[in-house]
């Protein structure tokens, strides 16, 4: 099978990988989207962002490969830094967990480029998580791909699709103890 111009796209949620999937297929990729969020909690909260996720997948017609969902993988990550602020470290080692296991995949299928959606959002660190991103990709042996894709009116554009297909929409970024910040 050539795998030449196929790209895993990690998945944060449905609403924040629409813009991002329409984009890398505009470019000539063949999007495989790699939904692997083991931060996200409750286990109810992660199987809504799951549905939304193949309802968009199955719009836009790309492969969706659901990673497996276990918590502990989280917990073990972020051990240490429960009370950190969002946007510290604990943010950082999740995205380097999740990155890590989509760079696995990768590498397992054959895939040489992989990137993320979790970059649209005007709350992540774009430099940050291209810093993470490439450092795993050298570490692989493959391509990350650094795009921004919040550029170009790219979150208003994510959120347009996500509106047309009624996607369920969060309200927090996923884990235990950025929902209780909200409290």
């Amino acid at each position: 099978m050539n795998n030449q111009n196929k790209i895993i796209l990690h998945a944060c949620c449905a609403i924040c990988s629409g813009y991002p999937v329409s984009y890398l297929k505009d470019a000539g990729y063949q999007v495989v989207v790699y939904f692997y969020n083991p931060n996200i909690y409750p286990t109810e909260e992660y199987e809504k962002r799951l549905d939304a996720q193949r309802i968009l997948c199955n719009a836009l017609d790309v492969e969706l490969v659901e990673g497996e969902y276990n918590p502990q993988d989280f917990y073990k990550a972020a051990r240490g830094l429960e009370n950190e602020p969002e946007k510290g470290a604990r943010c950082d080692k999740c995205f380097e967990l999740r990155l890590r296991k989509t760079a696995e995949y990768a590498k397992q299928k054959g895939i040489q480029e992989f990137t993320t959606s979790i970059v649209i959002s005007p709350h992540k660190n774009f430099a940050k998580l291209t810093e993470i991103g490439q450092k795993i990709a050298a570490e692989y042996g493959l391509t990350y791909q650094a795009i921004d894709f919040k550029k170009k009116d790219g979150f208003l554009k994510t959120n347009k699709i996500s509106r047309e297909l009624g996607l369920y929409r969060q309200n927090y970024c996923g884990c235990e103890f950025s929902i209780k910040k909200l409290d």
